[in-house]
């Protein structure tokens, strides 16, 4: 089971690399950053049938940082909820793979997002809905660290711990980067663990790569406290072409980065094979 999250993993990644190659286009380094974290998720922990998108009884998924949709999209699409061919449109005029996830369009999505910030507000009322019906669905959460410079935020983090919803799990995509630079240039986080903890949150700091301690950590679930998980993660994670980079938040491809780019997924691929 260890080595199929592990190879689940690469194949996001190689899926996520093709598709937005395949754009020339698009938001690279979140969508890299989240790789594991979808795999454990999807790979493991959750309860979702792909025959039954809807099935009532299912797990919920909201990715707040919706810039990371073609990550989402590829693990979807791997799990068995529509042809990875469908997503060669992404972006595209007509597509059901929009640039930020719509729960309109694409299977399996379960709500749209892309104007940071709201996404965990989202994601509380679902919970919250669940919680007043007494029903055992668990919802999951990632929001991006320079998503917590908006302040409904951390009005939903004080409802969430208010009202205990342990059946909320919220992901902070902790690759300390956002669209115009370093965290620490912008507004600096200083210590999440200590803020959620003070908040109320039984908070755990996890390293990225490791989808092993990723899909134990958010398997846990959590009495009296609901969980947060600062995933420390790197912005364009598990390639180093795009780690090296000052930027790769969104990148429009030239003909060197998609040579480095085709060389990326030949390397990725050559590792399971």
């Amino acid at each position: 089971m260890e080595t199929d999250l592990v190879k689940f993993a690469n194949r996001i990644r190689v899926e996520t690399l093709k598709t937005l190659l395949h754009l020339g286009f698009g938001h690279f380094g979140g969508s890299m950053s989240i790789v594991e974290i979808l795999a454990a998720l999807y790979g493991k922990v959750m309860r979702v049938n792909p025959q039954q998108p809807d099935w009532v009884d299912r797990d919920y998924f909201v990715l707040s940082k919706g810039h990371g949709g073609p990550a989402l999209y590829c693990t979807l699409a791997l799990k068995g909820f529509f042809p990875i061919e469908q997503l060669q449109t992404l972006n595209k005029n007509g597509t059901l793979f929009p640039s930020h996830p719509d729960r309109l369009k694409t299977v399996g999505v379960d709500a749209t997002t892309g104007s940071l910030g709201q996404g965990l507000s989202i994601a509380t009322g679902i919970a919250f809905s669940h919680y007043l019906r007494g029903l055992t669905n668990r919802t999951f959460c990632i929001v991006g660290d320079g998503e917590l410079n908006e302040g409904q935020c951390w009005e939903a983090l004080q409802f969430i711990a208010h009202h205990r919803l342990t059946n909320l799990t919220v992901i902070v995509d902790y690759n300390k980067m956002q669209l115009d630079g370093m965290l620490s240039d912008i507004i600096e986080p200083f210590s999440l663990v200590e803020k959620f903890s003070a908040f109320g949150f039984d908070c755990i700091e996890v390293d990225g790569k490791d989808v092993i301690k990723l899909a134990e950590v958010l398997g846990e679930k959590t009495v009296g406290r609901p969980k947060l998980v600062v995933v420390n993660t790197i912005k364009g994670q598990g390639v180093s072409y795009l780690e090296e980079m000052n930027n790769c938040h969104h990148l429009r491809l030239d003909d060197v980065m998609k040579q480095a780019i085709q060389q990326a997924i030949v390397e990725l691929e050559g590792k399971y094979a």
